[in-house]
């Protein structure tokens, strides 16, 4: 399932919306950090960055092949071996990686899609005890060049009152900016899921 808005810019512009570096450090990946799974890999993006700084590997989803392929592409020229890609329709058949396998899932501009809560829960579900959902989105309180609808986008409250109905994720700290456009939220795996919303069913947004 192709999430509402979820259309991208050419690769050039979509890069200079963000600091990679500044993220990535945010959420604290380095030379510890283990295995990750990424939902909607884009343009390798992050991807590449990530896969260079961590020593287990990279598992980057998205349902548009040709953005799988881009990515793959751009793995390879960097001689990154530490990254796979796959064309995966997460939203209706998970991660297809063990529960736990994971040390961090990557939920990047994203929750603006159709059922949020379940998209949480199924990363928490690939997530070990202990580590961590990073989650960033587009500033709600300003203008920004790019983002989804007002009526779609979720503030960093938002996100939180939907990590209450998981039962498997808490905050690990306040929510945090993310200059120039966006904030971060990271979210601790912990305790078991709760059955009271289970993938691909409810925790829907606002249309």
């Amino acid at each position: 399932m192709k999430y509402r808005e979820s259309g991208m810019p050419a690769q050039d512009y979509w890069e200079t919306l963000f600091d990679v570096p500044l993220i990535l450090d945010r959420f604290g990946f380095g030379a510890a950090t283990a295995d990750i799974a990424e939902l909607g890999c884009g343009y390798g993006t992050f991807t590449v960055p990530l896969a260079r700084r961590i020593r287990g590997t990279v598992h980057a989803f998205d349902i548009d092949p040709a953005m799988i392929a881009h990515t793959r592409r751009r793995a390879a020229e960097a001689g990154l071996a530490n990254i796979r890609v796959s064309v995966r329709d997460v939203a209706t058949e998970g991660y297809g990686l063990p529960d736990g396998a994971c040390d961090a899932c990557l939920l990047f501009n994203i929750l603006h899609g159709e059922a949020p809560v379940a998209m949480l829960q199924t990363a928490a579900r690939v997530v070990r005890s202990g580590g961590f959902v990073a989650v960033i989105h587009w500033r709600d309180d300003i203008a920004t060049p790019r983002g989804p609808s007002a009526a779609i986008r979720p503030s960093p409250e938002q996100i939180l009152a939907w990590v209450e109905t998981t039962g498997g994720l808490a905050a690990a700290e306040p929510s945090f900016l993310l200059p120039p456009w966006h904030y971060g939220v990271k979210l601790r795996r912990i305790g078991n899921l709760s059955s009271r919303s289970k993938p691909g069913l409810g925790g829907k947004s606002a249309p």
